[in-house]
C-alpha cells in the first residue's frame, strides 16, 4: 500500500466507513486484529490514495487535438483563443462533462481547476471530486479588469447560484504577470488571502514571459499589441526581475500555487523554496507546447516538493496525473518512484490546503485507489494498467 506522505506499507489494511473514511491502516495481521467483524476484501496489486490533478483547464476540453503544439507559446495560445471564440455552448459543455467523467476514472480525487466560465464547478460538485475552483481574470487596461475582479463574486453568483458542493472550494486568481494588470494580481491575491483561500499563478511558464516582464519586448509584447491593440509602450513593463515582481506582489508564498517554472533558475528556485510557495508541474504540457520540461532536479535540490498537473486537453493527450508522473519518470530516471507517486497524491493535497486527502491515514477522506500491478513502479510504467476505486469518497 503506497500511503501518500510515507514510507509503502507491504501486506497492507485499510478499513474505511460508508463515508470513505479511513477507520484504520496499517500492517493487515495488525489492523484486523483491531477490527473483529470487519467485512474483508482481499486484492493483490497496489492500493493508493486518490489522485490529486492539482492543475486543469476543465473548461477548454472540446480543444483535445485540435491546437497545434511545438511552436512555443504564443503559436499556441492565439490558435486556441481563435477556436474558442468559434465554440458552441453545448459543444464546451458535452466536452466538460466528458473531461471530468474521464479524470474521476482515472482516478481523481481532487483537482485545482482554472476557470473562467466556470463550466466544470457543478459537473465536478456531481462527481464527488473535491479541490479548488480558482476563478481567473486577465487583462491589462487597469480601470476595466480591476472592475472585473471586483464583480467577480455577483458573476459567481450568476453563472452557479447556490455554491453545489462543500468540497470545492472557489477562490479569485490571476492568470500570469504578463497578461493580468499587476495592481489586480496584487488585489486577487490579497483577497484569496483575506479568505484565507488558496489562489494560482502561472509563472515562468516560457521564455517569451520573462522577456516581456524584465525587457518589455519580444514574441509576447508583439502578440499582446496585435491580440489587445494596445500601445506596448503604454504597458508599464517592470523591466526588473520576474521573481521579485512576483515577490512584490504578494504571489511567491505558501498560499499561492505556482504553475509550470520551466524557466526557472536555480536561484529563483531557492527563493521560492525560502518562501515555501506551492509548485505545481505539468510537464507534458510543457513539452507539447514548447518541448521542454521543467527542471526537476534544481527543483529537487532546491527542498521543493511539487505536485503534479495535467493543464488542459488543448495541450495535452489525457488528464491523467500518473501520465505526468511517467513523463517525469521517463527523463529523470534517478528520481524515486515513490516521491513521483507522492507528486500525484499528497503533494497536490498540500498544494490546495487539503489535509483531508491525497494520503491514507486515520481520519483522511482521500479515497481508495486500487492498481492491478506488481509495485509501485508498475504503477507509473504502465499507464494502461486497470485501476479502480474501492472505496469513494461520500
Amino acid at each position: 500500500m503506497f500511503i501518500g506522505d510515507g514510507s509503502p506499507i507491504e501486506d497492507a489494511c485499510a478499513i474505511v466507513d460508508e463515508r470513505g473514511a479511513v477507520l484504520d491502516t496499517g500492517k493487515a495481521s495488525e489492523v484486523l486484529a483491531r477490527s473483529t467483524g470487519a467485512a474483508v476484501e482481499r486484492l493483490s496489486g497496489v492500493l493508493m490514495p486518490g489522485l490529486v490533478n492539482a492543475h486543469t483547464h476543465l473548461e477548454l476540453s472540446a480543444f483535445r487535438g485540435r491546437v497545434p503544439g511545438g511552436h512555443g507559446f504564443v503559436s499556441w495560445v492565439e490558435r486556441l483563443i481563435t477556436l474558442r471564440a468559434e465554440l458552441d455552448q453545448e459543444e464546451e459543455t458535452s466536452a466538460i462533462e466528458s473531461a471530468v467523467s474521464e479524470i474521476d476514472a482515472f482516478g481523481t480525487a481532487a483537482v485545482g481547476e482554472v476557470t473562467n466560465s466556470l463550466g466544470a464547478v457543478h459537473p465536478l460538485a456531481r462527481a464527488g471530486i473535491a479541490g479548488c475552483i480558482f476563478h481567473e481574470v486577465f487583462g491589462l487596461s487597469t480601470d476595466h479588469v480591476k472592475k472585473r475582479a471586483l464583480a467577480l463574486e455577483a458573476e459567481l453568483s450568476d453563472r452557479i447560484g447556490e455554491w453545489p458542493s462543500r468540497d470545492l472550494a472557489w477562490s479569485p486568481a490571476p492568470h500570469t504577470l504578463y497578461t493580468t494588470d499587476r495592481d489586480v494580481v496584487k488585489l486577487l491575491v490579497g483577497e484569496a488571502r483575506a479568505r484565507k483561500r488558496r489562489t494560482t499563478i502561472h509563472l515562468l511558464e516560457h521564455a517569451a514571459e520573462r522577456r516581456a516582464i524584465e525587457h518589455g519586448d519580444g514574441p509576447a509584447v508583439d502578440w499582446l499589441e496585435a491580440r489587445v491593440r494596445m500601445d506596448r509602450n503604454a504597458m508599464a513593463w517592470p523591466k526588473k526581475p520576474i521573481l521579485e515582481v512576483a515577490v512584490d506582489l504578494g504571489a511567491v508564498e505558501p498560499d499561492v500555487l505556482l504553475v509550470h517554472l520551466t524557466e526557472a533558475t536555480p536561484n529563483e528556485l531557492d527563493t521560492i523554496a525560502k518562501r515555501k510557495a506551492s509548485v505545481v508541474l505539468c510537464p507534458r504540457s510543457n513539452l507539447f507546447i514548447g518541448a521542454k520540461l521543467p527542471p526537476l532536479l534544481a527543483i529537487r535540490e532546491a527542498g521543493i516538493a511539487p505536485a503534479l498537473g495535467t493543464d488542459s486537453l488543448a495541450s495535452n493527450l489525457s488528464l491523467d496525473v500518473i501520465a505526468e508522473a511517467r513523463a517525469l519518470m521517463d527523463r529523470f530516471p534517478s528520481v524515486p518512484i515513490a516521491e513521483l507517486l507522492t507528486m500525484a497524491t499528497w503533494n497536490g493535497a498540500l498544494a490546495l490546503g487539503r489535509m483531508d486527502l491525497g494520503r491514507i491515514v486515520k481520519g483522511a477522506r482521500p479515497g481508495l485507489l486500487h492498481f492491478a500491478v506488481k509495485d509501485l513502479k508498475g504503477v507509473i510504467a504502465d499507464t494502461r494498467a486497470k485501476r479502480t476505486w474501492i472505496a469513494r469518497r461520500s
